[in-house]
């Protein structure tokens, strides 16, 4: 099933979890419900009367070591910077959620940086393979895996859910330009325009601009009724397949409205445009491989949140059992609502079980 999604936005004395609704539905429409989290008092991660020693040092090297390695990350925020390296040195906790698991014990992971990647469009795949640590898998390959599977269960699921699928879609790359300029002064529509079409598409617009329509407007109306709007599931998977390659069946018309109107028309020409990967891609990702995926956003001074909240996870449960532990990806953020945060790059988790409960900064 398309399940719905967990936001937490903790500050580092208290937790909060807020549960969205509906997973699909647009930042207006969420309802969510705020549960605090109660102290772990009922989670023992080490026998403290043989560990406390251990703790102490081990405290000291991590926070040095986070220190060390979130200092080198370029583009950060001193608020954000401290509490990168306060997850980092005294780490998450994670506890798997799978039935039958009561025995397993809790899992501290100390979150570092995993390095730059492209920001070529491909950077959740990319940053995906990173953190997976996978050999032999590139982030093709990863975006493969990820349309496949999601042309598998969506075409498994019943046609209530497909209808939820298909509006969570439209909202995102087929928006109705009659609304929605509340929060955005820029919406973009997404369309496909088959590579070897393209001399036809060319000629087909000269030839209104021959008449004396402007450039733009005779793009606009071309691609319009000629090329393939990103609105269903179908449409979506020849989307999120677009990697920015000769090889691709497609490329990737980008049209820009404000309020106003048409304001511009991205035509791709070289056909390196790539599909940025959205939740819809990140639930299927986490499905594929079977575990949780925890996108790590940071905001900056100007995004609208106290300081203590400026890093929060939100998570992208499989719709499947989870077996493995789950993955970490950073998102920069420098305004709110995620504005300027569009790319993701690996965060390296290392289990740590030498902590105490009274120590661990966030619970997942």
């Amino acid at each position: 099933m398309w399940r719905s999604s967990f936001h937490i936005a903790p500050s580092l004395t208290h937790l909060i979890r807020v549960t969205s609704l509906s997973h699909w539905s647009t930042p207006l429409q969420k309802l969510t419900w705020l549960t605090i989290i109660e102290p772990l008092d009922d989670v023992d991660l080490v026998d403290q009367s043989t560990a406390a020693a251990a703790v102490e040092a081990v405290e000291k090297t991590m926070s040095a070591a986070a220190t060390t390695a979130w200092d080198e990350v370029y583009g950060l925020e001193e608020q954000q910077r401290r509490h990168l390296q306060r997850l980092h040195a005294m780490g998450v906790l994670w506890k798997h959620p799978g039935k039958g698991q009561t025995s397993s014990p809790p899992v501290v992971f100390r979150l570092s940086h995993g390095g730059e990647v492209s920001s070529d469009g491909n950077c959740l795949f990319t940053a995906s393979q990173k953190a997976m640590g996978a050999c032999g898998v590139d982030a093709r390959d990863l975006r493969r895996r990820t349309v496949r599977r999601f042309l598998e269960d969506f075409g498994s699921v019943g046609e209530e859910e497909k209808r939820v699928v298909t509006e969570a879609i439209r909202h995102m790359y087929s928006p109705d330009l009659k609304s929605g300029w509340g929060i955005h002064i820029v919406q973009e529509e997404k369309l496909l325009a088959k590579k070897d079409e393209r001399e036809s598409l060319d000629s087909a617009i000269d030839e209104l601009m021959q008449i004396g329509m402007q450039r733009e407007t005779a793009a606009e109306s071309i691609y319009r009724e000629r090329c393939l709007p990103v609105n269903d599931g179908p449409s979506w998977a020849k989307y999120m397949s677009i990697s920015g390659s000769s090889e691709d069946e497609y490329d990737i018309i980008t049209l820009q409205y404000t309020e106003d109107g048409l304001l511009s028309v991205d035509e791709n020409r070289q056909g390196h445009a790539a599909a940025f990967g959205d939740d819809i891609a990140i639930e299927c990702l986490a499905t594929e491989f079977k575990r949780e995926i925890y996108v790590v956003q940071a905001h900056g001074a100007d995004g609208m949140v106290e300081e203590e909240n400026c890093v929060f996870f939100l998570p992208h449960k499989p719709r499947s059992e989870v077996i493995e532990s789950p993955l970490f990806l950073f998102m920069k953020g420098t305004g709110w609502c995620g504005g300027g945060a569009d790319h993701y790059e690996p965060l390296i988790a290392n289990a740590s079980p030498m902590l105490s409960h009274e120590k661990v900064a966030l619970v997942l």
